[in-house]
Formats: C-alpha cells, structure tokens, sequence
C-alpha cells in the first residue's frame, strides 16, 4: 500500500511539473525585446489608424512572405510584421469593448512570436 501511495505521488509531482512547465509563456531575449518596443512605438499611430482594408493587405502580405519558401524575412521584417499585426489589436479592443480581452490574447499571441522558430520553419520549409 506505501509503495502504491509512492507511486502515485511521484506521478503527481511529474505531471505538476510538466504542466507548470507548458503553461509558461515563451519569453524572448532582451534584444528581441527592445526591437519590438522600438517597432512599436515608431508605428503605433499608423497601425491605430489602418483601415480594415489596409490590416488585411499587411496581414497577407506576411503570410505570403513567410510561406515563400525562396523568402527569408530579416529578424527586423519579421518583427516589424509581427508587431504591427499585434498592434492593431489595441484598435480593436478600443472599437469593440466587449472583444478586449479576446484582443489582448491575441496581442500577447503575436507579440510572443519568435524570430528564432521562424528561422527553424524555414529550414523545414527547404528539406
């Protein structure tokens, strides 16, 4: 009976830990950081003020420059996409109050985006 009362403790400590451990959010290097905020603050009047017709062209504009497999987006291109796209969030959180928190998600979503797993998408994009 100890034995069994071991076991099942141990295993739930391991599945805990291993929780604990995908629920944290990926953190990108101070550099990254600091790119961002400066991307940021240099386009947050233009995003607010994108029109829905100029947020699609921008968001389909990244999304057929990252799948091109013959593109390669510098890490600045790619922030710059990345944060413009999360900054438009705020717009819609300031248009549809009711929708803010789903727009911080989302915000957060794209803010979170990695250079680095972009570069290993590519590399799997060439195989």
């Amino acid at each position: 009976m100890r034995r069994l009362l071991k076991l099942f403790f141990i295993c739930f400590l391991i599945f805990s830990i291993n929780d604990i451990a995908y629920a944290q959010v990926k953190k990108l290097s101070v550099g990254d950081q600091l790119l961002q905020d400066s991307i940021y603050k240099s386009n947050k009047k233009k995003v607010l003020n994108f029109s829905i017709k100029e947020f699609d062209a921008l968001f389909f504009e990244y999304f057929n420059r990252k799948n091109d497999p013959g593109i390669t987006l510098t890490k600045t291109e790619f922030y710059n996409y990345t944060v413009q796209i999360a900054t438009f969030s705020d717009r819609l959180a300031h248009l549809y109050p009711d929708q803010k928190e789903i727009a911080a998600t989302n915000k957060e979503k794209w803010l979170s985006e990695n250079y680095e797993e972009y570069l290993q998408y590519k590399a799997s994009q060439k195989k």
